[in-house]
């Protein structure tokens, strides 16, 4: 009877263990994370010069975003963000004269520290390249040009695993985007360089492959 208990016990646990370590991050990792992300760019993004001297206030936005990720090791791994085109509203000396839009997309170099555990709370840290491109810029009564950006990002991130697949995800990155700016009024130019430097929060879910 004992043996018969033993051999029903050594073959539960034999039963169970993969399917536990199944949550565990590692190697090989292919996965997505999607949601809704809000962009929210640093207060006072700079000025025009003078004679036009107007400050430069870009509003948040939010809308769909999502990424692409592969772990190379069981505590590293590279993931691309990308999103849908965010757009904001630009005051100017606190009135609404002008909107652009831009899409984000960053590459980031990620550290698991419980990579290669089963444990279902895995945080995440990551650090990389932020490129923005912007388009439709508009100016109430004239004409707004943004270069694009490169940058340095910085992210902060945790999955909450629910299965072998799915987990719930939380996200936040630090983006380094600085433009030049030129708005042309009554055929002048006036010059600007526009911080934007948003902090990017993203809630939603995640998925293994």
């Amino acid at each position: 009877m004992r043996r018969a208990l033993l051999v029903s016990s050594l073959a539960l646990t034999a039963a169970l263990v993969p399917a536990t370590s199944a949550f565990a991050y590692g190697e090989g990792d292919v996965y997505t994370r999607f949601g809704i992300a809000k962009v929210a760019p640093q207060s006072d993004n700079g000025d025009f010069d003078a004679p036009l001297d107007m400050q430069i206030d870009a509003d948040d936005d939010s809308g769909f975003a999502f990424t692409l990720g592969y772990r190379f090791h069981d505590k590293l791994g590279v993931e691309l963000l990308a999103a849908q085109r965010f757009e904001h509203q630009v005051a100017l000396d606190d009135d609404d004269l002008a909107s652009i839009k831009h899409l984000p997309p960053t590459l980031t170099l990620q550290y698991y520290p419980l990579g290669g555990t089963d444990a279902r709370v895995q945080p995440y840290l990551g650090a990389g390249l932020n490129y923005t491109h912007f388009s439709d810029e508009h100016l109430d009564g004239g004409k707004l040009d943004l270069d694009d950006s490169w940058g340095a990002a910085a992210q902060l991130g945790v999955d909450l695993l629910i299965d072998d697949h799915w987990a719930l995800n939380a996200a936040a990155w630090y983006l380094d985007i600085d433009s030049d700016a030129t708005a042309t009024l009554a055929g002048n130019d006036y010059d600007a360089k526009i911080h934007i430097d948003p902090i990017v929060v993203m809630g939603g879910l995640s998925y293994r492959f």
